[in-house]
Order: structure tokens, then C-alpha cells, then sequence
């Protein structure tokens, strides 16, 4: 399936949501939307990569989060399929979470993951398009948009979009090697 090069532009030059958190206390223990925008704001900040690690550890726990004892069980089995590399299975379970939770995001996300692992990066693409309107800050999603643009020869989108990344997860080592990669490989087409 083709990617659009204006929509793979669109979605990576799309400005990272604001963060108004200043870390999880008080009000925010009770508040989902304002624990995650605290520990964005934590993650954001961290001095380090283990204790980035550590943050991002906590925002993936809060969003596997789905409310729902059904979705829970569909994703633990999705899970299980993915492991076991039953993907048309993990499929299946995948989609009945995004009909019956279209505003989970962690359905959305896996179902991205498989579909990448399946070289189908259009449909995963879509998915991850899914993922990014539901929480912009997904730095799994914007790590697969990433690598989707790269594998697909969109160089700059993919500039583009681990810098969204980084802005969101600073310490993440990863998209700052293929950042700066990137940014070597376009400086060396510029001569």
C-alpha cells in the first residue's frame, strides 16, 4: 500500500501536545489526564537515560490502562499471539479492541507494531496516524512513524519526526542515534 508523501508530512511536522504537569502529586493521583502530563513533564526533564527509562516505564503503565476487564483480556491475548508470532491471530483480537475501544490507544499502538513487523507500513501508518490523534505524545508511536519514514526513503519526515520524538523524550538513545544519523546523511546530500 503507498504512502502519501503529504500525509507522511502531516504527520510528522505536527507539533507535539503541551504539557501543564509539574509531577504526580495531589490532585493528580486521582486524575489520569493530569498524571500523564505529569510525568511527561518529569520525562521531559530527566537528567539522565535510566531515570528516563524509569519515567517512561510509568506513562506505558498508564496507558495500558483500558478501564475495561474485556479490553484487558484482549490485549493480554493480542500480547500473547504477538509473542508467539501468530500475527493473523494477534490481528483478530486487535481488531475487535480498536471497534469495541476506539479511544484505547495501546490498541491502536500494537496493532501499528504488528502491521510494521508485517512490512504492511501502510496500514500501519494509519494506525499510528490513530495513536498520535489520540495522545500526541506517544513516543512509541512517533518512534514507528520514524522508522516507517526512514525505511521509506522520507528522509527529512524522518528528521522531523524523531525530532517531535525527542522533544517529547529527550534521553531516549535510540532516536537521538538515528537523529543524528539523519542529520549526517542529509548535511552529506547538501554538498
Amino acid at each position: 500500500m503507498p504512502i502519501s508523501i503529504a500525509i507522511l508530512l502531516a504527520l510528522a511536522v505536527t507539533a507535539p501536545a503541551q504539557t501543564t504537569g509539574h509531577g504526580v502529586t495531589g490532585l493528580a493521583a486521582d486524575n489520569p489526564q493530569a498524571r500523564l502530563d505529569g510525568l511527561f513533564h518529569d520525562l521531559k526533564r530527566a537528567g539522565n537515560e535510566a531515570a528516563a527509562r524509569q519515567i517512561s516505564q510509568r506513562i506505558r503503565q498508564e496507558w495500558s490502562k483500558s478501564g475495561s476487564a474485556t479490553i484487558d483480556l484482549l490485549m493480554i491475548r493480542a500480547n500473547k499471539a504477538v509473542d508467539d508470532k501468530k500475527y493473523d491471530a494477534a490481528l483478530d483480537y486487535l481488531d475487535e479492541i480498536v471497534t469495541l475501544a476506539p479511544a484505547y490507544a495501546e490498541g491502536w499502538n500494537l496493532r501499528a507494531t504488528v502491521h510494521f513487523g508485517r512490512d504492511d507500513y501502510g496500514r500501519s501508518m494509519a494506525d499510528i496516524d490513530r495513536v498520535l490523534r489520540l495522545e500526541p505524545r506517544h513516543f512509541g508511536a512517533l518512534s514507528g512513524m520514524a522508522a516507517i519514514l526512514k525505511a521509506t526513503g522520507h528522509t527529512s519526515a524522518a528528521a522531523a519526526a524523531y525530532e517531535r520524538l525527542l522533544d517529547v523524550y529527550p534521553m531516549m538513545r535510540d532516536a537521538q542515534t538515528e537523529s543524528g544519523k539523519l542529520a549526517d546523511e542529509m548535511a552529506g546530500q547538501a554538498i
